[in-house]
């Protein structure tokens, strides 16, 4: 995970100090070699240690607290001396440009790196506890009528692995809370895992304790394959059927570009999982025509896609499927004043969207590689299908 990030946060670690060093240190307080470098040496410090984790060979570290903890280290220092300095340095030019004395840069910088640091400090405590249970109502005008207020749980993004020590009652108070709604069906749509199936198992009970009407249905995301690991490809293929075998024990039913049909009298409702459907570096495995193989025209199909990019890439135009549930973005895990940095990358990154009486639903997820959220809670959606009248 660093890796793909190492290059900004050498800048955000070197730049600061090579700004502090140059316009404090030595012209302002005069400071000699050995106190600059006794100030320079915690950011020497997070650049080793930055760049120790940029070349572990897997996603993160097995032992999530070596990247909590950096994170924790790049959230309280790091972030905000990079923002004091960005802000003072542009105070400084605008000075030079106005040729005012008083740079008004840093006491903006102060504000903002505090502003910072509250974001984060909630983001990794309160924030990361909270869960909205969310109530969405759609109504088809095809529908089968048995299936009127035909009630679905979505949940997504579990990232089981997150949820260690005192998380574990996240997890568990999450899972209550599904099972409290009393569905007919519950659907997950992908990322049970963060890198590898050993971390489920602590957690098989919590997981297997899931239950509606007409089961739980899931499909894989891409932390659920074997791309974030680096092994030769008989490990890669193990893992992959491990966690296979590990959803089928929780009694889900997983579906690989398959479907299943729930009756109801005469009527039936088609539940479709087509496999991820992502674009690179994340593995695109969906299949749409195996998957609604021998799915009649007019079946009411719902269809689970972990990446919601594949709504308008193929399903809505290769398919009929009514209704579409995704997760994948996490929504960000960041929303301030209405802004998420998923909407920078995706169309469709955050709740409902409609074309032409079709939908497509993206869950915010229940956890996250990195347990931080703020603006952005946790996730439990409630669909529940009408007929239109």
């Amino acid at each position: 995970m660093i890796a793909r990030i190492i290059f900004p946060i050498i800048l955000a670690i070197v730049l600061p100090e090579i700004y502090f060093d140059i316009y404090y240190l030595r012209r302002r307080y005069k400071y000699g070699f050995w106190r600059r470098l006794l100030w320079l040496l915690p950011g020497i410090l997070m650049l080793v240690y930055s760049i120790a984790l940029a070349t572990i060979k897997n996603f993160v570290p097995d032992d999530l607290k070596l990247l909590n903890m950096y994170l924790a280290l790049v959230g309280l220092f790091v972030g905000p001396k990079a923002v004091f300095a960005l802000f003072s340095f542009l105070g400084h030019l605008w000075c030079k440009i106005t040729h005012s004395r008083h740079n008004w840069g840093n006491l903006i910088g102060v504000f903002a790196s505090l502003f910072g640091v509250y974001v984060f400090v909630y983001g990794y405590t309160a924030g990361f506890h909270k869960l909205d249970v969310n109530h969405v109502n759609l109504e088809f005008a095809d529908l089968p009528d048995a299936f009127d207020g035909y009630r679905i749980v979505h949940f997504s993004d579990a990232h089981v692995g997150t949820f260690t020590g005192k998380r574990k009652k996240i997890l568990l108070r999450a899972v209550d809370s599904i099972n409290a709604q009393h569905a007919d069906a519950i659907v997950f749509t992908g990322d049970i895992q963060n890198i590898q199936p050993s971390e489920l198992y602590p957690l098989q009970g919590i997981l297997s304790s899931l239950k509606a009407k007409d089961g739980v249905y899931s499909i894989l995301g891409n932390h659920d394959y074997s791309t974030y690991i680096k092994a030769d490809s008989t490990v890669k293929v193990s893992n992959e059927q491990e966690i296979i075998s590990l959803e089928r024990q929780f009694g889900w039913d997983l579906l690989l570009n398959e479907h299943r049909s729930i009756h109801r009298g005469k009527d039936s409702l088609v539940i479709a999982g087509e496999e991820n459907g992502g674009v690179a570096p994340h593995p695109d495995k969906a299949d749409l025509r195996k998957t609604l193989s021998t799915v009649s025209d007019g079946a009411f199909v719902v269809m689970l896609q972990h990446d919601p990019s594949a709504w308008r890439q193929s399903i809505l135009p290769e398919s009929t499927a009514q209704l579409t549930l995704s997760g994948h973005t996490h929504g960000g895990q960041l929303s301030i004043f209405g802004f998420r940095p998923t909407m920078l990358m995706m169309g469709e990154d955050k709740g409902l969207y409609e074309q032409s009486g079709r939908y497509l639903y993206v869950n915010a997820g229940l956890g996250g590689v990195v347990p931080f959220r703020f603006g952005m809670p946790s996730e439990i959606t409630v669909i529940t299908l009408h007929k239109k009248k």
